[in-house]
């Protein structure tokens, strides 16, 4: 709250006007009672009438305005934490992410952002306003009545044990209910994703039988919650109770003896009554505040992660030209698994193409990924121009690379701002270069709105081999002096495969290439292929000489090219 001294000032000063406008009410009521009803004086008792409704009028005005700023001030404290949140995670490791659940992700943003909202706009306007209004109409009885006020008081103490007691229950009620959420939101977006094979196994009742199953489990946990909310009203209410018999007892026993007049336990009693709405409010927002703490930590026990991939003290940026890529005795695995690569060493020298071939889980994708620092090595360095991937400035690194993947992302926008994302300085006519030279254009300007269409969530709106030309296209517009292709035509048919074919080598002009396919076909022409195995490599060479050697690569040329 540092950071909103001036509304929080405004608010101070509106609740305590407020707090003093409401203890005026039940200080009011002693002349009221005393000296009005027995003068028979109407002049008083329209002075009288109107000093009440002017506390009623000044106390509503007062909460408008401490309302206001204090839920403004609980509105920005979440949009800054939210905007925190976000700014994190997006310089995040890619290892986070592929070890997160997105639907968890999604939930700490929505869900318990929701919860913490709620939390921060009621606890902080609620909490400042009721405990002033209740130390003044504290100190009011203390004022009628010292003993007497003690007596009514001792019993907040002990009512606040089960509070506590209740609060914590909710809290770890709360962090259940919140982490079955982002499984559910999970299941729900891979139910979305998948849902051509859902429908093509007929599957519909099974996932509907596990969304019920996650459903009731939700239930349950929310009964449980809301049970412990509603436990706390019959709670405030027995405190209401009690306090106000021995009120009665005792100063209906003071005022029958003649110690006290009318006008005092009427005063008292109003103090005392309305003293209690606020610790009614408390009580609940107690409810709220662990709610929101609950959900305050599963947020900042993101904020707090600290990535693992993040620049040197001193980080370098690259000299132009980029001569040389080198592996020096890499050693890479994930996590506590097996060793993806062991002891890998090459060196790619400027616009060379050189392609990565092998079975599946050889490690292909992994060599990618190690380039723009997705990952860091286990063992061993990788070097630019021979200075360590490390020592290199994270965002000048990856300007100097563009990637074109199996399956690119595509973002629920138009054609033109999907290519423009490659260089967002773009102008419109480096991104129609870029179209034509990937061989996109014709079927952008063949819809209705040309480059201004929406293309769907992933590109679902075009076809596969559209959604990897523009993909290619976004990379020739970022124009990086190395590529890479991750299977960038394996899953195209044989025209859509023949048209990217011709985009990708016009992307692949001039620039430094690096290669993952399993079409063999493909690098007859690329300078040196890396055959490998298990994680190392077994075979080096062109094709023609691989060929020759009658090794793994013949094996896989014989089997994927009949």
């Amino acid at each position: 709250m540092k950071g909103y001294k001036e509304p929080l000032i405004k608010a101070s000063c509106c609740m305590l006007i407020a707090a003093v406008s409401t203890t005026a009410f039940p200080y009011l009521l002693k002349p009221s009672f005393d000296f009005i009803f027995q003068s028979n004086d109407k002049i008083d008792l329209i002075f009288w009438g109107i000093a009440i409704f002017s506390s009623f009028l000044i106390k509503g005005m007062a909460s408008y305005g401490e309302s206001f700023f204090m839920s403004y001030i609980g509105q920005k404290i979440v949009f800054d934490i939210q905007m925190r949140l976000f700014k994190h995670l997006i310089r995040a490791d890619l290892g986070f992410f592929n070890n997160s659940s997105s639907g968890d992700l999604l939930s700490r943003f929505s869900n318990d952002v929701s919860l913490l909202r709620n939390a921060i706009s009621t606890t902080i306007s609620g909490f400042g306003k009721d405990i002033l209004t209740f130390v003044f109409l504290v100190g009011l009885m203390v004022y009628r009545d010292a003993v007497l006020a003690v007596f009514a008081c001792v019993i907040f103490p002990i009512a606040l044990i089960p509070i506590i007691l209740l609060g914590r229950r909710m809290k770890k009620i709360v962090n259940h209910t919140q982490n079955d959420l982002g499984s559910f939101s999970g299941h729900l977006s891979q139910i979305f994703q998948g849902i051509r094979v859902i429908k093509a196994y007929c599957a519909e009742e099974l996932e509907v039988s596990r969304i019920q199953g996650k459903m009731n489990g939700l239930m349950r946990l929310i009964v449980k919650s809301i049970k412990i909310k509603a436990v706390l009203h019959p709670i405030s209410e027995c405190i209401t109770g009690i306090a106000i018999i021995c009120v009665l007892i005792y100063g209906g026993t003071q005022v029958m003896n003649g110690d006290r007049t009318i006008g005092d336990l009427i005063s008292f009693l109003g103090a005392l009554l309305i003293s209690y709405e606020p610790i009614r409010r408390l009580i609940q927002l107690s409810a709220n505040l662990n709610e929101g703490l609950a959900a305050a930590e599963r947020i900042f026990c993101l904020i707090k992660l600290k990535p693992q991939i993040q620049n040197s003290h001193n980080a370098l940026r690259l000299a132009d030209p980029i001569n040389t890529i080198e592996f020096r005795d890499v050693t890479f695995q994930y996590n506590s698994d097996k060793q993806v690569l062991q002891h890998i060493s090459f060196t790619i020298n400027k616009g060379q193409t050189v392609a990565f071939v092998g079975k599946s889980g050889s490690g292909k994708s992994t060599i990618l990924n190690l380039i723009p620092r997705f990952y860091d090595t286990t063992d061993g360095s990788i070097l630019f121009n021979g200075t360590n991937i490390k020592e290199i400035d994270l965002f000048n690194l990856r300007e100097q690379i563009s990637i074109v993947t199996q399956e690119n992302i595509l973002f629920d926008a138009s054609f033109y701002d999907n290519i423009a994302y490659g260089r967002q300085s773009a102008t419109e006519d480096e991104v129609i270069v870029a179209a034509t030279a990937a061989l996109a254009i014709e079927f952008i300007e063949e819809t209705e709105d040309g480059f201004d269409a929406l293309i769907g969530e992933n590109g679902v709106r075009i076809s596969g081999g559209q959604r990897q030309r523009i993909a290619i296209a976004r990379a020739m517009l970022k124009n990086a002096p190395i590529l890479l292709l991750d299977e960038a035509t394996s899953a195209l048919d044989a025209d859509a495969e023949q048209s990217v074919q011709q985009a990708l080598e016009e992307l692949m002009k001039n620039r430094t290439t690096i290669i993952v396919t399993h079409r063999l076909s493909s690098l007859k022409k690329v300078d040196i292929i890396y055959v490998l195995d298990d994680g190392a490599i077994k075979e080096c060479g062109h094709h023609e000489d691989l060929i020759e050697q009658d090794g793994i690569y013949k094996t896989l040329w014989e089997v994927r090219e009949k």
